[in-house]
């Protein structure tokens, strides 16, 4: 682990106070009433215990409050959340202290120096998603090797975006001295600029789970001389111009506090024209900046402006080349929630250049 920073992890809640039990013979109505009022509550006996409790938290708040549209689902995620995270369970020397648990080698990475502590119930549950996904790997369409997204680091559970920049990086006829991506994640569009043939990538994110998870998978192989790795935000120590910068930025602006878990999908107002402003002085004349995004944002009517439309209205830095759209395949039919818009999804692909 990197001494420059600290790993990303759900906070561990000292166990120091007598709480309200839930086990198979409580009453989980009465329960969430507690949880309504900021009540926590310990799960006891059997970690299925939690996950039905979990599960009459959903079935509650389904009757108490309407998810159909893109807003009310995201009201409802809120609610979720806020209620959720008060479901707690202990750990006890890197175990889940109930029966049937899973075992989870995360509680030992991610807390060496904790041996006895709290955590919320939907938290754990990440995390025992996130170590299968770490421990087996992903395979992404657009790459030859899979991926170990490393605890808290987003990754592509969605293809048609990496389809579209692979398909325009096969045409790609420019220099391929160096890059830049700016928000690598788990690394999907690093790996795919040195699949193209360049021969530097830099590569930055605020994530310090991203930073760490890539340098423990790349090791000392040839990929960790391709690609280097700052914990920075936008462009971070690299200051050198490049003929490409790529970028996959979250496709909603923010709407309120941002939780950490959001800011993959969120953006903050000023990070679009902070990243065109940085953008600028970084590629060389002929240079290309592309720019993965959606119109997610005008199809849910969250925000009636598109940031990348807007730079480019405005003039003085960049101009359109070209914009490259892909329709978003269908919602599973096994999501419950209603994801109507999806019809009219796009995900885009915007080549710019030096105005």
């Amino acid at each position: 682990m990197s001494t420059e920073f600290k790993v990303k992890r759900p906070s561990p809640i000292p166990v120091d106070q007598e709480l309200e039990i839930f086990n198979r013979y409580a009453d989980a109505k009465e329960t969430i009433k507690g949880l309504e009022a900021g009540i926590p509550v310990l799960v006891n006996g059997f970690y299925s215990n939690g996950m039905t409790l979990i599960r009459e938290v959903q079935t509650h708040l389904r009757k108490t409050m309407p998810n159909k549209t893109f807003q009310e689902q995201r009201a409802y995620r809120a609610a979720y959340r806020k209620l959720s995270n008060l479901i707690l369970i202990e750990v006890d020397h890197h175990k889940l202290k109930v029966k049937k648990a899973p075992s989870i080698g995360w509680l030992a990475k991610l807390y060496p120096e904790n041996k006895h502590f709290l955590l919320p119930f939907p938290q754990v549950q990440g995390m025992n998603s996130s170590w299968q996904w770490y421990q087996n790997g992903l395979m992404i369409p657009v790459l030859r090797n899979k991926i170990h997204p490393y605890y808290g680091t987003y990754f592509p559970t969605r293809f048609d975006h990496l389809i579209l920049f692979d398909n325009w990086l096969k045409r790609y006829e420019g220099a391929k001295k160096s890059a830049i991506d700016v928000g690598v994640g788990s690394g999907v569009l690093s790996f795919q600029l040195v699949k193209h043939g360049f021969q530097k990538v830099f590569a930055t994110d605020t994530n310090p789970n991203a930073i760490i998870g890539l340098k423990e998978s790349m090791g000392e192989t040839k990929m960790s001389r391709k690609i280097e790795l700052a914990y920075a935000s936008l462009f971070g120590p690299f200051e050198k111009q490049t003929e490409l910068i790529v970028f996959n930025p979250p496709w909603i602006p923010q709407d309120g506090e941002l939780d950490s878990n959001d800011e993959a999908i969120y953006y903050k107002e000023t990070l679009f024209p902070d990243f065109f402003e940085a953008a600028k002085k970084r590629l060389l004349p002929d240079g290309k900046l592309v720019i993965i995004f959606s119109n997610l944002s005008q199809i849910t009517e969250v925000s009636k402006t598109h940031p990348i439309q807007e730079e480019i209205e405005k003039g003085g830095r960049f101009h359109l080349e070209k914009c490259l759209t892909r329709a978003v395949k269908a919602a599973s039919e096994k999501t419950k929630r209603d994801q109507n818009w999806r019809s009219s999804e796009e995900v885009e692909l915007w080549i710019l250049k030096h105005q």
